[in-house]
């Protein structure tokens, strides 16, 4: 049984649509790590942004502090909080440890 040329041209698409959805991409070391540096890139330019907007000159010490982070989904949580927080304190509880 033969399709007529139009049905085969749309089985084939629909059908290698449905192969590439089934495979799993792999990604490497060397491109994890650079997604990782360029959402932590663009966590900071966030994070300083906010800073200027929210506490005007301190925002350079408070950014010095925190682009020595490294961890992403801690940047990430620093981010959202700046929304709702509105001292210094409440940001700094965020990141620094509580020594007691």
């Amino acid at each position: 049984m033969t399709l007529p040329a139009n049905l085969a041209r749309e089985f084939w698409q629909e059908y290698s649509i449905f192969e590439e959805s089934r495979r799993m991409q792999y990604v490497t070391s060397v491109e994890r790590i650079g997604i990782e540096k360029g959402t932590r890139k663009g966590l900071l330019q966030g994070i300083d942004t906010c800073l200027q907007l929210k506490f005007g000159a301190m925002q350079s010490e408070l950014f010095k502090e925190i682009s020595q982070i490294q961890d992403v989904e801690q940047l990430s949580a620093i981010l959202t909080a700046l929304k709702t927080l509105n001292t210094v304190e409440e940001l700094r509880e965020i990141y620094q440890p509580i020594t007691e």
